[in-house]
């Protein structure tokens, strides 16, 4: 009898998360679309809402299961150690991904956009052509592809150019009378 009701409870969650998953996938396409994000920026929200769901999953079904709740925390948190030695390991790893999900959600620079990098060093103004997981892609005035990590995008900053702020700063010159 405890089988059946345990077999029970596993399908009922799996259902649920199944469909909280589905859920949010639409929500985030919905909001890309509107958003105007392309759907390479939008896979990296779909891989990081799965990981978190399929996550879920597994801690729901191994305490459903009768996993001794002390044995799985000390599981989890070796996991949870291990990992964190591997992220502090591959540090910009983490921080583009996360910078990514903040632009993704937060930032209004869209793909088209002419943008100046906010840098003393460099004078980079140009058209964001591609945002991904890890870089941000733009063909500069000059004509020179560049890549730019994302976590990069977010400490220097980016001012926005108008449209046609851009085109007169491009074509105003003097008129000769």
């Amino acid at each position: 009898m405890a089988l059946k009701t345990e077999v029970l409870i596993t399908v009922i969650s799996l259902v649920l998360i199944i469909g909280l998953n589905s859920l949010t996938k639409r929500a985030i396409r919905r909001f890309g679309k509107t958003s105007s994000i392309n759907m390479n920026s939008r896979k990296i929200i779909f891989y990081l809402s799965n990981l978190f769901f399929y996550g879920l999953a597994i801690i729901v079904i191994t305490l459903i299961w009768g996993v001794n709740l002390q044995e799985f925390s000390v599981f989890i948190s070796s996991v949870l150690a291990i990992l964190g030695i591997g992220f502090v390991a591959q540090w910009s790893i983490l921080s583009n991904l996360t910078a990514s999900v903040i632009l993704f959600f937060s930032h209004p620079l869209r793909l088209g956009d002419r943008v100046r990098v906010l840098d003393k060093d460099f004078d980079w103004t140009g058209e964001v052509e591609d945002i991904s997981g890890f870089y941000l892609f733009m063909r500069t005035d000059d004509g020179r592809k560049i890549t730019i990590p994302t976590n990069l995008v977010i400490q220097k900053g980016i001012e926005i150019l108008k449209k046609e702020e851009a085109l007169t700063i491009e074509t105003d010159e003097p008129e000769s009378k």
